[in-house]
């Protein structure tokens, strides 16, 4: 299956027969930027027919913070969760990405912090997504109002490449939700894919209960690859380890172009990190599965809430995410940075 590396900048300097194109929500007829999205409703934002692959999504919607134009208006940095993005590649009826826009873009805290990796990150009020998304017939893009209060306007620009030699064996792009609070030693799921194809990377965030507590990094991942789902084929150290750190990310944030922690705050006890593979990525035949799971006596563990996203490639096109928690499961946090007296009970 195809990798990431094969779609990079020497790639793209040999395929002179591809044909740039892009969309976008500015609507030049009504000089619009932007495509209203009111809480409750689900709107496609565009559909695209061809052959190709998406190359950058860069999206930007306010309601998350003041906005000097319409000063009365409500904020609420929790539409960063309840705002939800999803892509079905070739008609499929099931989206192959499906997460709240700050989970997809790295970030699920119900905040925002400037970074840039190589395949995703927020640009100082904007989110883009460079993963190469391979399509053989089109795409649609849709995104959701799950809000309950704020209404409000997606911009959007989406280029793709148009390529009638799109290799045979590139993979659809998935991205795969998940979210809850964890008494401590539950094992936190970050993915599980049928088929075959490979692990692409993850964006994890968590939080304790309690202040200053980050215990539950002491958790190492558990990959389970096709015929080896009864024990793990693969472990680690612990759950920072896996994203490439130490000693709880003894040095605080950090942002590299395929690994980083954008958010660790030891007095909220958050941490949000990601984690994308390339030549390491976690190839599966049949069927691939991906957990942290804590070590330690359950009595020495403390409660905990997380979101995760799961990214990889995979040789179906329908997704098969499970089904996406109402409003209140999504706002799974025990405190929301700037905004404490609008947390979670």
């Amino acid at each position: 299956m195809m990798d990431l590396a094969n779609v990079g900048a020497l790639d793209v300097a040999r395929r002179r027969n591809q044909k740039t194109r892009q969309f976008t929500t500015f609507d030049l007829g009504k000089r619009s930027k932007t495509l209203p999205v009111p809480r409750g409703k689900k709107v496609t934002v565009g559909e695209v027919q061809g052959k190709g692959y998406i190359a950058n999504l860069w999206m930007t919607f306010p309601g998350w913070f003041w906005q000097h134009w319409n000063s009365d208006a409500p904020i609420n940095q929790s539409i960063l969760k309840t705002l939800i993005l999803r892509i079905y590649w070739d008609g499929a009826d099931k989206p192959a990405i499906e997460a709240p826009v700050g989970d997809f873009f790295g970030i699920g805290l119900c905040e925002v912090a400037s970074f840039a990796s190589k395949y995703f990150g927020m640009s100082s009020g904007g989110f883009f997504c460079k993963f190469p998304m391979p399509f053989r017939k089109g795409f649609r893009i849709e995104v959701e109002n799950l809000d309950e209060e704020i209404d409000t306007d997606i911009f959007m620009n989406v280029l793709y490449q148009l390529d009638d030699a799109l290799p045979d064996d590139a993979g659809w792009f998935h991205a795969q939700f998940h979210t809850g609070r964890n008494d401590g030693p539950d094992p936190v799921l970050v993915a599980e894919f049928a088929g075959a194809g490979h692990f692409a990377g993850c964006a994890v965030s968590m939080q304790g209960r309690d202040r200053n507590y980050l215990s539950f990094l002491e958790a190492p991942e558990y990959v389970y690859v096709d015929e080896d789902w009864d024990a793990p084929r693969i472990t680690g150290t612990g759950l920072e380890d896996y994203f490439l750190g130490g000693w709880y990310f003894r040095e605080g944030i950090f942002h590299g172009p395929l690994h980083g922690v954008p958010v660790k705050d030891a007095l909220s006890a958050s941490v949000a990190m990601y984690r994308v593979h390339e030549g390491d990525a976690f190839r599966f035949g049949q069927r691939f599965r991906m957990t942290f799971v804590n070590p330690w006596e359950p009595k020495r563990l403390r409660p905990f809430a997380f979101s995760s996203v799961g990214f990889a490639y995979v040789d179906a096109p329908a997704g098969a995410n499970p089904p996406l928690p109402k409003r209140h499961d999504l706002l799974c946090w025990y405190r929301v940075r700037n905004c404490d007296h609008q947390s979670i009970p």
